[in-house]
């Protein structure tokens, strides 16, 4: 474990140094994706220097006590040691987490599709809700949202909405949002007051770069037709809409929500192509799941994983058992405190793993 950290070290001196030379400053790629790198290393590097210097200060303290001091001085020796170790400890467990394989995807942005399911309107407005919480949590990261494709309902909220998150490292928080979210609430059209249950689901998908996934177009049948609007009135005279089907896989996309069908076409290939990456990783992680069951995994999408109880302001986590009774601010895009939990959970788990010899 330490030969790796030094190793990191090492690089991390070489990146600081590429980082101030004026011909890599001056290639714009090469500048982002040593930076990038960079700041991957840093929080390895930083925890371990920090370690270093805990285990120095304990070598002194322990030098110090075996000189012999006073009752007095000796005593704060003493506690000095005792936290020190404890801290040497816990930046062990922190180094550890660290040092866990990453997920390659954890950088990306990613593509987020939300639907109503079992509800009829009422779901569709707690597609609506998912929606808006996602976009109010990107904003508080600093993440862009772009809405590629939209099915709005006639009272609001969404059939479906297929949307673009984009920033640093998107999928490694919002990874876990995949699967079907369950709303218990009094529909504003419930006139005896009785709480409904409505669901949506929620798809997280990386964005799939095209060195990652060819898409050959003798694969790929694109239908060109009239965009229609809510009812199925026209919105666009010439025909815009792109409807591509991977026939390999027989994945589909439609995408109307651009006038123009270049557009159009252009969102179609990136929801495709993560699509079909995520197809292929799913047969992968459903392949390792068959081999060691993760409770807080990306595989299973038919997975019931959150409640929102309007009535008790309550939202619970299933996979964790984690319940928050601040169902108001969740919605508000304050979800980091789930996302949090999830993200500890996960990586407590693979440590086990891995301290049982299992990764």
């Amino acid at each position: 474990m330490f030969d790796q950290l030094d190793s990191f070290i090492i690089r991390y001196d070489e990146l600081s140094e590429l980082l101030s030379d004026p011909e890599v400053i001056s290639d714009t790629r090469r500048f982002m994706e040593l930076t990038k790198e960079e700041a991957n290393l840093r929080p390895k590097v930083e925890t371990f220097k920090h370690y270093q210097t805990v285990v120095q200060d304990i070598t002194d303290t322990e030098e110090m006590l075996n000189e012999g001091l006073d009752s007095e001085m000796a005593e704060m020796a003493k506690e000095e040691l005792a936290s020190l170790k404890k801290e040497k400890v816990e930046l062990e467990d922190k180094i550890k987490i660290l040092l866990l394989p990453e997920d390659p995807n954890d950088g990306k942005n990613i593509i987020m599709e939300i639907r109503g399911a079992a509800g009829g309107d009422e779901a569709a407005l707690f597609a609506g809700d998912l929606f808006n919480m996602y976009q109010r949590y990107a904003e508080s990261q600093g993440w862009r949202v772009e809405v590629m494709d939209a099915n709005i309902t006639g009272i609001g909220g969404y059939k479906e909405i297929i949307f673009m998150i984009s920033g640093d490292n998107v999928y490694s928080k919002l990874k876990y949002e995949s699967g079907a979210h369950r709303v218990q609430r009094v529909p504003s059209t419930e006139s005896q007051g009785r709480v409904h249950t409505s669901t949506a689901t929620v798809v997280v998908m990386p964005e799939a770069e095209e060195v990652e996934i060819e898409l050959e177009d003798k694969d790929i049948r694109v239908d060109i037709y009239h965009a229609s609007g809510a009812g199925g009135q026209h919105v666009n005279k010439t025909a815009s809409a792109v409807r591509l089907t991977h026939l390999p896989t027989g994945i589909v996309v439609a995408m109307q929500d651009e006038r123009s069908q270049l557009k159009n076409r252009e969102k179609a290939m990136k929801v495709l192509r993560a699509r079909v990456y995520d197809k292929i990783s799913q047969e992968a992680q459903s392949e390792y799941d068959a081999n060691r069951k993760s409770a807080v995994g990306t595989g299973d999408r038919s997975e019931r994983i959150r409640t929102y109880n309007f009535p008790q302001n309550r939202v619970t986590d299933h996979r964790i058992g984690l319940t928050i009774q601040k169902l108001d601010q969740i919605l508000s895009g304050k979800v980091d405190e789930i996302i949090d939990a999830l993200i500890l959970f996960d990586q407590t788990e693979k440590l086990e793993q891995l301290n049982n010899g299992g990764m």
